[in-house]
């Protein structure tokens, strides 16, 4: 049992550090895709190291759970990220629709004016 806390402790911390050194020396910030990768393979690399360490392997544990967690958290943050650029988009064309309508009311303003 002490053996697989060990185990388990040094393939956390090889997580861990991965990941901070993944996330850290990263020029630009990251995406949400990224960022969902990262936790989903923090996450299921953790929950894998802990389910790994009852059955005598957590290294394979953590290895799955992390390959499987960032596969969710890819999928999960590429949903994401696609909305939001949805809603990006939508915003600018919302707010170029409504200085047009600005600039109608503008121009029926002058034109009035003119008329009177």
């Amino acid at each position: 049992m002490k053996n697989c806390l060990a185990v388990w402790r040094s393939g956390a911390t090889l997580t861990i550090g991965t990941l901070l050194i993944t996330t850290l020396g990263c020029s630009q910030p990251l995406s949400t895709r990224e960022k969902s990768t990262l936790a989903g393979g923090g996450l299921g690399a953790a929950g894998g190291a802990i389910i790994g360490a009852m059955v005598g392997a957590p290294a394979a544990g953590a290895a799955i759970g992390g390959g499987l967690g960032a596969g969710a958290g890819a999928l999960t943050g590429d949903q994401v990220q696609s909305r939001d650029q949805e809603i990006t988009s939508q915003e600018r064309e919302l707010a170029e629709q409504q200085a047009e309508i600005q600039r109608q009311r503008r121009e029926l303003e002058r034109e009035r004016q003119r008329g009177e």
